[in-house]
């Protein structure tokens, strides 16, 4: 669903641009209280691990591909303002050393993939743990039915997007129809990638998924007739990895699916794309400002072997997505211990 420059007309780019400009400003004002020295590591993982997978377009429908949007999945792992962050960092990298999604479209981009994404999955994943019991199953349960509804409803997002900024005559009702329809499909995919992924994390470190937190309930004894609760566990059950053998568990995983799995994706246009050029959207697209970029379209320049290419190509930009992610997540975590004055944990020891 990357947007290219053209499809959305000056005046609603730079709209979409202030919007996202402000979600950027108020999600890093928001991670600072979602991250802390255990979760700011697995955020740039998470960026980078998001960058990976969205190079594995799977086949949705006859001539037709889809990929991870990753909202979602950010959002459950690491909480909805970190996760903003984090799809907004892999379309910047995107957008500026793979000419993927054009940088005038920036603005609708994360307004579209990071923000609305992130934002419908995380109210409907709450949504849903409000009501099902309080299990680590309801959270993978959960996480299917937030990113099956997040990519629907990115598409919906960017057919109001179209339908006030679009630069060619094209019927709303067929845009509208053919986005939604491909978009379903496309969610499936999304839904199925997001809970394995939640639920293997979950698995070894439940402690480090943000949506998980606060869902064990206390054991509860019945006493004369009487239930109460049982007494606290005088330590916490070891972790079955420790957070640097996830990290690199995290890293070795993005490095093989963006340098050798990638290969073997769908080589079918997105839904976007498809349906830009079956319904004439994509024909004012504009050259992109990236296009002469050492790795434009997923290639290194000059490496002719098409496997040898795209996977060097992966394997940089989950290098520099981790690095560029981690940077920004290790900011924020710093500026977050800054905050917090002598004053304001004085009253913390009673």
């Amino acid at each position: 669903m990357h947007v290219p420059d053209g499809f959305i007309n000056a005046p609603v780019s730079a709209v979409t641009g202030v919007v996202a400009a402000g979600a950027i400003a108020v999600s890093l004002r928001g991670a600072r209280r979602e991250l802390d020295e255990r979760t700011a590591p697995l955020a740039g993982m998470v960026a980078a691990f998001i960058f990976a997978v969205q190079m594995l377009n799977f086949p949705v429908a006859a001539g037709t591909s889809g990929h991870l949007l990753g909202g979602a999945l950010a959002a459950i792992l690491v909480g909805p303002f970190t996760g903003v962050l984090c799809v907004s960092v892999v379309l910047l990298m995107q957008g500026v050393l793979f000419a993927d999604g054009g940088l005038t479209a920036l603005g609708v981009n994360i307004t579209d993939m990071a923000i609305v994404t992130t934002v419908v999955a995380y109210a409907v994943f709450r949504g849903l743990l409000a009501v099902l019991p309080r299990k680590r199953r309801s959270v993978t349960v959960a996480s299917f039915v937030a990113a099956l509804v997040s990519v629907p409803a990115a598409a919906v997002a960017f057919t109001l997007m179209y339908a006030v900024g679009g630069t060619t005559d094209v019927s709303i009702g067929k845009v509208a129809t053919a986005m939604i329809g491909v978009h379903v499909l496309i969610g499936l995919g999304e839904a199925v990638i997001t809970a394995l992924t939640v639920g293997a994390v979950i698995a070894v470190r439940p402690d480090l998924v943000h949506g998980a937190r606060g869902l064990r309930q206390r054991l509860r004894l019945r006493v004369n007739g009487e239930l109460v609760d049982a007494p606290a566990p005088a330590a916490p059950v070891a972790a079955r990895a420790s957070r640097r053998t996830l990290w690199l568990t995290g890293l070795v995983t993005s490095l093989v699916l963006a340098g050798f799995v990638s290969f073997y994706a769908s080589a079918n246009p997105d839904g976007l794309e498809k349906i830009a050029h079956d319904q004439g959207i994509d024909k004012k697209t504009e050259k992109h400002a990236s296009s002469d970029s050492p790795l434009a379209d997923y290639g290194v320049k000059d490496v002719s072997d098409a496997r040898l290419s795209g996977g060097l190509a992966g394997v940089i930009g989950v290098g520099v997505t981790v690095v560029a992610g981690s940077t920004v997540f290790w900011a924020v975590r710093r500026r977050r211990g800054s905050d917090v004055s002598p004053a304001s944990t004085a009253h913390t020891g009673a």
